[in-house]
């Protein structure tokens, strides 16, 4: 039974998971090039910031240790996890420099190993990569052969930035790519043995894994941009109420209701690129992958369909204050964030941006190089604010109550994306409540009346003849 792991990549995902192991038992070494990342684990800290990671650490210690030398690592443990960056490239697929340098820094290291050693990718990659780009690397540099001395998997983890330990601990399913059943087995009695859900695994060649990983960040993706489309169309509807129509469709258990909430598109570092990189191999196999261009076309175009519908309702040099900067709530990460688009287009169109964001304050400082005014609570952004938008659901935002929004100003328009405070501010005094995704009740009742108006006269028509 292995006890003995290591982890490549002391990132977020690494790091959490290194925490996780060792919560769970294992014995854990890992391994980055930064000497920060380094001491931190070794002085029982997060290297970086991520819920529960520090305690987790903390409280685990002993079986954790961080080093620079990919040698130590292979030679003192039975497994490795390679979790190592695999940023976009110009063409939209995903760049293996940095896999390509772990990968040869473990080959070296294998070669002087006795005994079989088993390499997981972590990483998300596309479909070929990990047999025909980086399984030929530790041949090479090991002088052994892959099967025989050691093992290679692809097994990516489905996780959100914010709960990766959670999400780890608790997946639905664990994916295992697997060069043979070796390795796989192997792989799949660690799981077993970590995840605190019994979840089930799913096995399968590398290509196809790697597929799935990217196929089921699609399909979200779709879902939600259904979602957006739907809470639009809600928007023109004499009585829309999106969360009626997708409170519905989410009964059918062909649909779910998980991702149909309709609001504000999606962001962060994995959804956006993962269309885009499905998109790309489909194309250099041959296939046409209209719908997950489309749906990248469509996330990327609710942001600015947000701001021309604003630009109206909010005069020139007004204060207009942004709540939630992040790509979504308990995250720093301002990447792909609609909030900081909506910020910063509003901000170029002559108005005052203040924001606030219980996590990402300073990143979207610096995303946004001083286009926005960045505060410290929210008390201090409804303060002054003409207008407020909630740009994501932070429990913090849930909270508020129609006195919080109420200053010096005759009237506050409050434009509440998430629909939180819906039963608080609708039809109170000195607040003008939009809820994204709720249609007024005279809008296109005249347009709905001349269209099936005249359909039924049509009809009635036809069938006298």
């Amino acid at each position: 039974m292995i006890q003995k792991v290591s982890v490549i990549g002391l990132g977020k995902l690494g790091a959490s998971m290194a925490a996780a192991f060792a919560h769970r038992g294992l014995e854990v070494i890992g391994v980055d090039v930064n000497e920060r990342s380094i001491e931190a684990i070794n002085a029982g800290h997060a290297p970086v910031q991520e819920t529960n990671l520090e305690e987790m650490i903390s409280a685990n210690r002993e079986r954790i240790r961080a080093t620079a030398s990919h040698e130590d690592a292979i030679l003192n443990s039975d497994i490795s996890f390679v979790i190592v960056p695999t940023p976009s490239d110009e063409r939209g697929s995903f760049s293996l420099q940095y896999a390509s340098w772990a990968f040869k820094e473990i080959g070296k290291a294998l070669a002087k190993k006795n005994g079989y050693h088993n390499v997981v990718l972590t990483s998300t990659v596309l479909p070929g990569s990990t047999r025909q780009a980086l399984l030929p690397i530790l041949e090479k540099e090991s002088g052994k052969k892959a099967g025989r001395d050691f093992g290679i998997c692809y097994s990516p983890e489905f996780i959100a930035l914010g709960s990766i330990i959670r999400d780890f601990l608790n997946p639905d399913f664990t994916l295992i790519g697997e060069l043979d059943d070796k390795c796989g087995a192997q792989l799949e009695e660690i799981y077993a043995r970590v995840m605190e859900n019994n979840s089930p695994s799913a096995r399968m060649s590398l290509e196809n894994a790697e597929l799935t990983k990217i196929s089921v960040n699609t399909f979200v993706t779709t879902k939600i941009t259904f979602a957006n489309m739907l809470a639009e169309i809600c928007e023109k509807l004499p009585n829309g109420n999106v969360d009626v129509v997708t409170n519905a469709l989410g009964m059918d258990t062909r649909i779910g209701r998980k991702y149909l909430t309709g609001a504000l598109g999606y962001g962060g570092p994995c959804f956006p690129r993962d269309n885009v990189a499905l998109t790309f191999v489909a194309k250099e196999l041959g296939v046409d992958a209209k719908l997950a261009e489309t749906t990248d076309t469509m996330n990327r175009a609710v942001a600015t369909k947000v701001v021309e519908r604003l630009r109206p309702m909010i005069r020139e040099n007004a204060t207009v204050a942004v709540l939630g900067l992040a790509y979504k709530p308990f995250s720093h990460v301002t990447e792909e964030s609609q909030a900081l688009y909506i910020a910063g287009a509003l901000s170029k169109a002559g108005a005052r941006v203040v924001g606030f964001d219980p996590l990402a304050g300073e990143m979207a400082l610096n995303e946004l190089h001083g286009q926005i005014v960045v505060l410290d609570s929210i008390e201090k952004c409804l303060q002054q604010a003409d207008a407020v938008l909630i740009a994501t659901p932070d429990p913090a935002f849930k909270d508020l109550t129609a006195e919080d929004f109420r200053n010096d100003h005759a009237e506050v328009l409050v434009v509440d994306f998430w629909r939180l405070l819906k039963d608080k501010l609708t039809n109170q005094p000195n607040i003008k409540y939009v809820a994204f995704g709720y249609g007024d009740n005279q809008a296109n009742t005249k347009r709905l009346k001349e269209l099936w108006s005249g359909t039924a006269k049509e009809t009635f028509q036809t069938s006298g003849k």
